[in-house]
């Protein structure tokens, strides 16, 4: 017997606006950087996957506990599905530059978050939003840094760097 709507309104409502502000702070850094994925398509993203992930624990078996069978596979098939709208942001041109990398990688990882906020990992979606706004807001920082330091081309395509 399953119990359906077994989570308190606060609950969800908690779980759904952590997602979309999590995401829409990626969202924002991507708008900030002209990137076409921006604050809307990275808080869509967290809130379905958190969507996704309470619509299944929301199916909770009787004695309460989640099956983590089906927890598992939703995971999966969203994992896979944003995996195919980070593909459409990235653009290899004729020289060779490849593009949009890092947008690709904050919509995957804004639907693992998304799905962190739909388990209620609190600890886990405040840590992990931390280290990635670090990453994205000081990485490209760190990236101009290091080119300096071991004097290589920024405009030069990484696969003809040896």
């Amino acid at each position: 017997m399953l119990i359906i709507n077994s989570m308190s309104t606060t609950d969800l409502v908690l779980r759904l606006v952590v997602a979309v502000l999590a995401g829409g702070l990626f969202g924002l850094n991507r708008d900030l950087h002209r990137k076409l994925a921006g604050l809307r398509t990275h808080a869509l993203v967290t809130l379905g996957a958190a969507m996704a992930t309470i619509a299944i624990l929301n199916g909770q078996m009787a004695d309460g506990s989640a099956n983590m069978d089906a927890v598992s596979r939703v995971l999966q098939g969203i994992l896979t599905g944003i995996g195919f709208l980070g593909a459409g942001v990235i653009i290899r041109d004729a020289e060779g530059h490849v593009s949009g990398l890092t947008t690709a990688a904050t919509i995957w990882v804004s639907a693992v978050l998304g799905t962190l906020c739909g388990l209620g990992y609190w600890l886990l979606v405040g840590i992990s939003t931390v280290l990635i706004m670090s990453v994205l807001t000081i990485g490209g920082t760190a990236e101009q840094f290091a080119e300096r330091i071991f004097k290589r081309d920024s405009q030069e395509p990484r696969e003809r760097r040896l």
